[in-house]
């Protein structure tokens, strides 16, 4: 068996089982314990993609503000 194969069967065996246990251990059903890292995922992916486009608006704006001049006989 391959490398790759057995890997997987790994963690089919362990890694996926880390939910069931955790909605037994709460006493909640699977699916919304699955439904909650999904959407845990998505929130803090988007909350740095915010935070980055306000730090390129930020950038942006420092530039248009400032206007940047070569030399002192460009006033």
């Amino acid at each position: 068996m391959s490398k790759v194969i057995k890997m997987k069967y790994f963690f089919e065996k362990y890694g996926f089982h880390v939910s069931s246990r955790l909605a037994d251990r709460l006493g909640m059903r699977v699916t919304s314990v699955r439904l909650f890292f999904i959407y845990i995922s998505f929130v803090t992916a988007g909350l740095w993609f915010g935070v980055y486009l306000t730090l390129a608006f930020w950038i942006r704006l420092k530039d248009l503000v400032r206007t940047k001049r070569s030399s002192v006989f460009d006033l």
